[in-house]
């Protein structure tokens, strides 16, 4: 994959485009140019926390890095001496999950969001001298009723701070409107400054109204245009709002219905995946504005368009989920990507550089089809179909991207990594959108469609590709194999309602224990106007014996099974009475939009954006404040934090993986570049913050470069990485519930093993 090129050329070639380009062009693209990516490596470890280290950002001026940790300090480090200026103790609580300079006061403002839901304010002109430095805070917010998990900021804005919490509601303080407020559920409270109330704003999919508690883990400004928000929570989608058409600022006395959002994002394929199986842990705005960056836990990362009008965006409704999977002889239902062109693009007018670009297509697509012959390194065949696709996919003609995209299905649905199969149903559609007579496109969907359970729709693809290929032998031995998965699976199913046990009681289904803890009945009728209703995290009235089985942080070295703690835990779950629930609905609490329905007028269910690109290889599941950032000033490629102590690199264009390093011990939450130098800060579960700079010798895709990367152990990593992915979220139950009980165990403040790792 090294012998493949990167699209931002050499640094010569940039340093000879001075003369024709604007001076700032040229320092945006060799900020972060590939050669200086594949060149990262460790400069400087800074030590100076207790705890994990759960926040760390840069000041505009890229002179300073802040950082916030379980130990409930913030420190402020100069970058030119990698030292440590100042350490505040902050006064709270709890762990500081987020942390920000506030622009435009000459970096002497400082705020912080932490498990105590608290905001804290800061004038770190108070401070003087290095070491230990208490200061009292300049203003303290109390007005949130559980953890504060991410803090915004306006470029140019020294007045306000943003502040999102797992309560559902995301606040606008401004400073000169008061330094204090009262604490939550206090008879005097009365802070009027919900910017967003979204206690009944999640969705459990696409099509349902929203209901649930959406709980905030993440919310971005936009740098360019400051009046669109970017928020992300318990639930699939992203929500972009633009606060120019946002209602007033509000109390929390009510709960108010959901103000309608500009935009929905989320990749097509996870719409329907079920709250709250699914959440985001991490949302940002790229740094032009046009794109936004999704981090979910126990998936992928995935690239958006802001602007749906785009060429490569996609804006889809609750149905075109199964009009995708399902078989149709002509396809004249939505159309998911622009149509392909039948002639080349203008910039190929000279044959030569058609030629050049031809024979470099050809080349990869021999790569791919290498690996996909002799069945190994599917990892490298997908990345070479991705180059041809995405990097050249509007320069080529309609053969070749068809042949690449049946090409990319069939090494998807061999290499079987987490979601696969849909990405396999995309290529699939596309290909059938060129040439609807391809049986290869047809056959490839049979496949897809059988790995997702779905065989009835595998069937019919099957047999459309037979009545296209009657002579070839794969296919009619598919459409075999399919006909006896669907009458396994039937037979299955009678043998199960035979022998169904007692489940009428709960509605004639079993329900799991991630349904107890995380489905909405549990979490989200729970009051909102007082601290002691609003700390209870169940109502559920059951007592359960559990046999667990949960994975550990640890060496990706060690063998992955070993790394398991089985044992059981008791636990009881106390539901409210329904009478209880009817008050609450009576007295207005949760103004759901779902409530219009009662008048007779049906949800409409809103369109969403779909990805534009994805990003695998890394793992995030044991902590919901891992992040995803853009790199660089252009925003040319991406970073993210990985549960197995490493961090990855990707192009963004292509998907493909440029750099993985290792960057603590267990895991890596956070990955903040500077903002106009080739350096990158990233922290995690150890309790120093990395520094990291282009000092390698060689240029490498592993950490500290080498000559001849092993390339085996780059996959064996990721590989880990997507078992750890594909395990039932069931498995890492017992350090959530551990989490969850914690805070009415130990005194406050107190430091637990445990608790870093399930933030």
């Amino acid at each position: 994959m090294e012998s493949f090129g990167f699209r931002d050329r050499n640094i010569s070639e940039l340093l000879e485009t001075r003369r024709f380009d604007a001076r700032q062009v040229v320092n945006h693209s060799l900020q972060m140019h590939s050669s200086f990516i594949r060149r990262l490596s460790l400069e400087k470890v800074m030590e100076g926390h207790q705890g994990c280290v759960n926040a760390v950002a840069w000041n505009a001026k890229g002179s300073l890095l802040i950082s916030g940790s379980d130990d409930t300090r913030l420190n402020i480090w100069s970058n030119s001496s990698r030292s440590l200026l100042h350490s505040i103790e902050t006064g709270h609580s709890a762990n500081i999950f987020c942390t920000k300079f506030v622009p435009e006061t000459s970096d002497e403002l400082v705020a912080s969001g932490a498990g105590d839901a608290e905001v804290r304010l800061f004038n770190l002109s108070r401070l003087s001298g290095r070491g230990p430095d208490d200061v009292s805070p300049t203003a303290t917010y109390q007005c949130h009723t559980k953890r504060v998990k991410k803090l915004a900021v306006e470029a140019g804005n020294p007045n306000v701070i943003w502040s999102a919490s797992e309560d559902g509601t995301l606040r606008q303080h401004d400073f000169r409107e008061g330094t204090s407020c009262p604490p939550a559920g206090s008879s005097r409270q009365e802070c009027r400054n919900i910017l967003l109330d979204l206690r009944c704003g999640a969705k459990r999919s696409l099509s349902d109204p929203p209901k649930q508690v959406l709980s905030l883990k993440s919310c971005d400004i936009s740098s360019t245009r400051p009046h669109l928000l970017l928020v992300g929570g318990s639930d699939a989608f992203a929500r972009l709002y633009d606060r120019r058409m946002l209602p007033p600022l509000t109390s929390c006395r009510k709960r108010m219905s959901p103000p309608p959002c500009v935009n929905y994002f989320c990749p097509m394929h996870l719409s329907d995946y079920g709250f709250p199986s699914l959440h985001l842990t991490h949302v940002t705005f790229s740094p032009n504005g046009e794109e936004v960056l999704l981090s979910y836990s126990g998936e992928h990362v995935y690239l958006m368009d802001v602007n749906n009008a785009g060429r490569s965006a996609m804006q889809y409704t609750s149905g075109d989920v199964s009009k995708l999977m399902s078989f149709t002889p002509i396809l004249n239902g939505v159309e998911l990507r622009p149509a392909v062109s039948n002639v080349f693009s203008s910039c190929l007018h000279r044959k030569s550089n058609f030629a050049a670009l031809l024979d470099k297509c050809r080349k990869l697509i021999q790569i791919a089809e290498k690996t996909l012959e002799e069945a190994t390194n599917y990892f490298y065949g997908i990345e070479a179909c991705n180059e041809v696709l995405d990097g050249y996919g509007h320069n080529i003609g309609p053969k070749l991207k068809h042949e690449c995209l049946c090409l990319r299905a069939a090494l998807l649905l061999k290499r079987k990594w987490k979601n696969d199969a849909h990405m396999a149903i995309r290529d699939c559609y596309n290909a059938r959108r060129i040439d609807n007579s391809s049986f290869q496109a047809l056959y490839h969907m049979s496949e897809a469609l059988s790995q997702l359970g779905k065989h009835k729709d595998a069937l019919d693809f099957a047999k459309a590709a037979q009545f296209l290929a009657p002579l070839d032998s794969e296919v009619a031995e598919r459409v075999e194999n399919v006909k006896r998965d669907l009458a396994s699976v039937e037979a299955e199913k009678n043998k199960a309602n035979e022998g169904m046990p007692r489940s009428e009681s709960r509605g004639g289904r079993i329900l799991s224990l991630s349904d107890i803890l995380y489905r909405s009945e549990v979490n989200s009728d729970v009051s909102q106007d007082g601290p002691g209703s609003e700390r209870e995290d169940s109502d559920y009235d059951e007592e359960l014996e559990l046999d667990f089985e949960t994975s550990i942080s640890g060496d990706e070295g060690h063998d992955v099974e070993s790394n398991f703690l089985h044992g059981s835990v008791n636990v009881r779950f106390h539901r409210r009475g329904d009478s209880s629930r009817e008050s609450a609905g009576a007295n207005g609490i949760c103004g759901s939009p779902s409530s219009s329905q009662n008048d007779g007028i049906p949800y409409q269910p809103e369109a969403a954006i779909d990805m534009k690109q994805r990003y695998v290889g890394h793992c995030n599941v044991g902590t919901d404040i891992k992040q995803a950032s853009f790199l660089g000033q252009k925003g040319e490629y991406i970073a993210s934090g990985s549960d197995d102590g490493r961090w990855f690199i990707w192009e963004k264009q292509t998907g493909r993986l440029i750099k993985m390093l290792l960057g603590d011990d267990a895991v890596v939450n956070c990955v903040q570049c500077h903002p106009f130098d080739s350096v990158v800060a990233t922290s995690g579960i150890d309790n120093t913050i990395k520094i990291w700079t282009p000092s390698a010798p060689v240029p490498s895709i592993v950490a500290g470069g080498a000559e001849r990367p092993e390339t085996a152990d780059v996959l064996v990593a990721m590989e880990n990485n997507q078992r750890k992915l594909c395990r039932n979220r069931e498995t890492l139950l017992p350090f959530e519930l551990l989490q969850r009980f914690r805070r009415h165990e130990f005194t406050e403040g107190t430091f637990h093993p445990f608790e870093c790792t399930q933030s």
